[in-house]
């Protein structure tokens, strides 16, 4: 099962993708052990001087390629969160609406996590930084490289739906 997670941003969107093991395997620890592997990750840089517009039109050219080119069976986006200020919250929320529908174009299934799930999920406190989840992704899927925020992110909530699925509907 490959699944794709999103980190939605105006100027920086996070993508990663890993292959979570089937549901009744042991998820975490290193490949070897049955855990997830990841495959590949990234983010996409969008222009801050560029108008929103532009910037939104960018994003779903740009993460529909990503998503033609490595075909996940499952999308992962970040839930809506509090944002600092109004202008930061209506700027997330177009940006997350291109992300939905751009996933939602698929025709895949897409799943919602919010930031203090998928901390609790991969670091075990829901209240970690983003230093600490960035370590845990990079042990977990056994990676050697420096990770953006941005894809250690999308990673992370990759990772949540993986120890997610394994619990639930366990017949799939």
């Amino acid at each position: 099962m490959k699944i794709l997670g999103i980190d939605p941003g105006s100027i920086y969107c996070g993508y990663g993708f890993i292959k979570a093991p089937e549901r009744n395997a042991h998820i975490t620890g290193s490949r070897k052990n049955g855990g997830p592997l990841y495959l590949s990750s990234g983010r996409i840089v969008l222009p801050a001087r560029q108008p929103l517009h532009i910037r939104l039109k960018e994003l779903f050219t740009t993460l529909t390629e990503v998503i033609a080119e490595y075909s996940p069976d499952e999308i992962v986006i970040e839930k809506m969160f509090f944002a600092k200020g109004i202008k930061a919250a209506i700027s997330f929320g177009h940006t997350r609406g291109v992300v939905l529908i751009a996933a939602a174009l698929t025709g895949l299934d897409i799943y919602e996590y919010s930031a203090l799930e998928v901390k609790k999920s991969v670091v075990g406190y829901g209240k970690a930084d983003k230093n600490q989840v960035q370590k845990m992704v990079k042990e977990i899927l056994t990676i050697g490289h420096t990770l953006s925020s941005g894809s250690a992110d999308a990673l992370a909530l990759a990772l949540c739906h993986a120890h997610t699925r394994k619990f639930d509907n366990p017949r799939q």
